[in-house]
């Protein structure tokens, strides 16, 4: 349908909507004609009204749309379909329960495959599913039908996961899990590291931590991993045995465990892997209003709610940057009565979607008519904070997050007592018990609990702060995300449109975006402008500690920590969390992991350069037309358990060596992929392991093609004789010009199993190769080039020779021209395969972004040699400055003196960082930390840059943002 697109506005303050805004909103929530906010606004209400009186359906309509536009937004998933024809579910998420049966029904709880259908009837409708698989019994326990040994949670859980991928291939909403199992089952340890070999990929997994386990850790004692299913007789023999509880009942203790042993395992895979979560089961049931009447063993996929068996996560949130008046002046506050306002219509219409939805299962109908949950939230904390003038990690700030919790608080139990006058309280309740010591309705005001018990209570839970993700972006102009700061000020999304091109769209964050539109663009940042990145790990736990005991349900939030963060400190953040009353926690904490380089549409390479002329350089009038808006290169992957790798002996005149070939399986699954080469022995070449070194980068890159061609560069580099050597699989002799040239052999030989070289016949992206400005080397005139050439002379090896840079002149951003090193070579006494170096290095240079070549020069600065240490001469320092330093190998020096020559040129600066961006590659603003964050495959741009950010899957190569809860 070709409408024409009627403008939104941005929340207040008359800033046009963003692009991207409008993008999102026509995409993902828009039905039919409806272009605007308004048009969804009016959609929506009018769908919740009708769950009023006939009479009073017009006005209701009226209040609930009033309410939106004053910065309520309902989650996603009654933005999209309230009002609709379609037969999906206006709930996020679900709690399934999971037995131990294969199919029949056992205490209550649905077998194993029952459990399958039902979630995914949940998914197919749109919701996500959390489960506590604990009542599985573990591996190896006795099946008594069958008489047969089970097989444990975890594989079961693979099924789940695949359930989950296939009923995704169905729709455009990515389906969402969450896997619990308790810190005493007896396969916990199995579970931890569940993930760790690229499994489970549809699932979020949290370890359900008991008070009794976290004692034991500070205690430093034993833990019993126990379950009621019986032990095989290997597990008896190994001395499981048999104890009556309390109750009578029986339970197996299949064995024993310190309990420092299993947190480490934990916080361990936590701090590399920022999973598993961790809930703490026992604040969550003693807080749980209903605590009389059921038992929480697991949360939704986010875990903003602890559900029972069946149970719902009805949400929406309230944005908290419409109630601050005067924003960025000293005369800035927050407009509480009309935030209470908006509260208590959001309570009802929150209520009212009860009613209306459809619901997948009718369990899940049934429990949510006898409990009537809903969870009301706000989302912006972070954006109000800066508006008001107050920095996220100060006091000031957390006594206004406290004092605006509360204010939703009492406002939400108001109007739900109100509605329980009107329509009558939730089935179960039960005003003693309701009330009782240790719940969260114990420590309402008193004038509250007078009110409940006088008339009862409509919700039995009105609380939960929820990531918003996307309705943040369509709805409040991209407003900091629920109880998060700011994750950064603007970044790109790169959006993948349906003819296959790519659009960028600018994303600025809401607070930052009003500053500049008040203040004017030059004007400096205030103090309270801080983002997530910038704050300490114990300032995130602090806020959540002081808005927690206004929630009755959860927060979904990360505690963000830098990559260097110790991990001693790691640890005691999860113990502050248990000791303070927390529900749980997330962090995430950058790390290295087999990264990926964006993938895109392939364009002609540029063709080899010839010049003619006297005394010049060679020039280049276009550049290729740029086909990558990120380029990521990534450091070694860190792998706690260790990785494998293929060795092969080289035999070569000389003597021999090993060459090794790590490898690491992908998080997804599947052929095990190269991602290093590195030499050893005291007969391998000079140079060689610097040629592996950087080759090893290249592996790295996840372009096959540039890979190969790399590898045919080194196949022909001849040195002092040619000869013989055995070669894989089956050790016929090969003849081979030098050592680089066999090894290059070999380390190809090794990729063609793998299959990470380009396969016959089938095309691909080819990324690195795209971005480079001559893929052979730019060849001269009869009458020559200019080139820049130091000479060498390291007297602990006997190396004397001369550097060698052919140059270039390539058309610069703004019309100028820019100087660049195009090729490398040496000539005098060197080892030879130095010459395999130059060759790599060669092509490295002719990548059109100099951040390339300036990160693979880096990675060979500290590059050391056994007795290869030698002094000389610094480059680059002031003028008629001298002075000299050991440098710890003959490569070493080489890269530095490269480096001082991208310097003088003006490319690099003498540390190697490019000086100017060129939209190639992405170089990091913080040199120690980059903008580009590893993390799981991206579906829009198929880079590994996917983290879970504020509670929601977000791709920080191409600013996607995926699923929420």
């Amino acid at each position: 349908m070709n409408k024409t697109l009627r403008k939104n506005r941005a929340p207040q303050h008359g800033i046009a909507a963003q692009p991207i805004s409008e993008e999102v909103l026509l995409e993902k929530y828009s039905k039919g004609d409806e272009r605007t906010i308004d048009d969804v606004n009016l959609r929506v209400a009018r769908a919740l009204a009708q769950k009023e009186a006939p009479e009073q359906r017009a006005s209701w309509e009226s209040k609930f749309r009033e309410a939106m536009q004053q910065g309520f937004l309902p989650a996603g998933r009654i933005q999209s379909a309230a009002g609709t024809d379609l037969a999906a579910t206006l709930i996020n998420c679900f709690v399934q329960p999971v037995g131990d049966s294969i199919a029949q029904m056992e205490d209550g709880y649905p077998g194993i495959y029952t459990a399958l259908t039902e979630a995914a009837e949940t998914m197919r409708r749109g919701g996500g599913v959390g489960y506590d698989f604990s009542r599985i019994r573990p591996r190896g326990a006795w099946v008594g039908s069958t008489q047969s040994s089970a097989s444990g949670p975890i594989s079961y859980m693979r099924v789940f996961d695949r359930s989950c991928e296939t009923v995704e291939s169905a729709g455009a909403r990515r389906g969402a899990q969450m896997g619990v199992l308790r810190c005493d089952h007896p396969d916990i340890e199995e579970f931890i590291h569940a993930k760790d070999a690229g499994n489970l990929t549809n699932f979020n997994i949290s370890v359900g931590v008991t008070d009794a386990f976290m004692e034991a850790v500070q205690d430093d004692t034993e833990v019993e991993l126990v379950h009621r299913a019986e032990p095989g007789a290997a597990q008896k023999a190994a001395g499981a045995y048999s104890q009556v509880q309390a109750d009578g009942s029986a339970q197996w203790v299949y064995r024993k465990l310190r309990a420092r042993d299993l947190w480490d395992q934990i916080m361990r895979s936590t701090y590399d892997h920022a999973e598993p979560g961790v809930l703490f089961l026992d604040q969550i049931n003693r807080d749980n209003n209903l605590s009389y009447c059921e038992t929480i063993a697991s949360t939704n996929p986010c875990a903003e709610q602890p559900l029972p068996p069946y149970g719902c996560c009805c949400l929406g949130s309230i944005d908290l940057t419409r109630f601050v008046a005067d924003p960025f002046e000293d005369s800035a506050h927050f407009d509480a009565p009309a935030f209470a306002r908006v509260a208590r219509v959001a309570v009802r219409m929150l209520d009212n979607v009860l009613d209306v939805t459809v619901w997948p299962l009718p369990q899940q109908q049934q429990e949510a008519r006898n409990k009537r949950r809903v969870g009301l939230g706000f989302t912006g904390l972070g954006d109000a904070l800066i508006m008001l003038g107050l920095r996220y990690d100060t006091e000031e700030a957390r006594a206004m997050a406290q004092h605006i919790s509360e204010v939703m608080r009492d406002a939400a139990y108001d109007a739900s007592i109100e509605l329980a006058r009107e329509r009558g309280a939730f089935p179960l309740f039960n005003a003693d018990l309701y009330l009782n010591a240790s719940t969260f309705a114990s420590r309402l005001p008193q004038a509250l609990k007078d009110r409940i018990r006088a008339h009862g209570l409509r919700n039995s839970h009105l609380l939960s702060i929820a990531p918003t993700g996307t309705i943040s972006l369509a709805f409040a102009d991209n407003a900091s995300n629920g109880i998060e700061p700011a994750f950064s000020w603007s970044y790109t999304r790169k959006k993948r449109m349906a003819d296959g091109s790519i659009k960028e769209y600018s994303v600025e964050d809401h607070a930052w975006r009003l500053y500049r539109h008040l203040k004017g663009e030059d004007a400096p940042l205030t103090p309270a402008f801080v983002t997530a990145l910038e704050l300490s790990a114990q300032a995130h736990e602090a806020m959540v500690a002081v808005v927690a005991p206004f929630i009755d349900t959860s927060i979904s939030k990360t505690v963000n920590v830098p990559a260097d963060y110790p991990y001693a400190d790691f640890q005691n953040l999860y113990m502050q969390a248990w000791q303070s009353g927390l529900k749980g926690l997330a962090t995430y904490r950058p790390n290295s992991v087999l990264g990926a380089v964006l993938s895109t549409s392939s364009s002609p390479p540029a063709a080899p350069l010839q010049i003619d002329g006297a005394n010049r350089r060679l020039a280049l009038e276009r550049l290729p037309a740029p086909v990558l808006s990120s380029l990521r290169w990534p450091g070694r992957p860190e792998v706690p358990p260790g990785n494998m790798a293929w060795t092969f002996m080289v035999h070569h005149p000389f003597g021999d060596f090993a060459l090794f070939v790590g490898e690491l399986a992908p998080e997804d699954g599947g052929t095990p992929q190269p991602f290093e080469v590195w030499v050893n022995g005291a007969e391998q070449p000079r140079g060689l392991g610097a040629l592996a070194k950087t080759l090893s980068m290249d592996l790295r890159a996840n372009d096959p093609a540039w890979l190969q061609l790399k590898l045919d560069a080194l196949a022909t580099v001849a040195e002092e004789r040619s000869f013989e050597m055995p070669f894989p699989p089956h050790g016929e002799k090969r003849l081979f010009p030098g050592v680089v040239a066999a090894t290059a052999a070999v380390i190809r030989w090794r990729c063609e199993q793998l299959k990470a070289l380009p396969l016959l016949g089938r095309g691909g992206p080819t990324p690195v190769l795209d971005a480079m400005f001559s893929r052979d080397e730019p060849h001269t005139g009869p009458s020559g080039t200019l080139a820049w050439a130091v000479d060498v002379d390291n007297p602990a090896t006997g190396e004397a020779f001369t550097l060698t840079l052919k140059e270039v002149t390539l058309p610069g951003p703004d019309g100028s021209t820019v100087t660049r090193p195009c090729a490398v070579g040496f000539s005098g006494n060197y080892p030879r395969a130095l010459d395999g170096l130059a060759r790599l290095l060669s092509l490295d240079m002719r990548v059109i972004d100099p951040a390339w070549i300036g990160m693979k020069l880096r990675k060979l600065l500290n590059y050391a040699e056994p007795l290869g240490n030698f002094m000389a001469f610094v480059p680059g320092l002031p003028h008629g400055e001298r002075r000299q330093q050991t440098w710890p190998s003959t490569v070493a020096y080489l890269a530095r003196l490269i480096i001082h020559r991208y310097a003088m040129l003006g490319v690099l600066n003498e540390e190697g960082f490019p000086l100017r961006d060129m939209g190639v590659l992405d170089s990091p603003q913080d040199r120690d930390a980059p903008v580009v964050l590893a993390g799981r495959l991206c579906p829009e741009c198929s880079n590994h840059t996917m983290i879970q950010k504020d509670g929601c899957d977000f791709c920080t190569a191409c600013g996607f943002v995926g699923q929420c809860g």
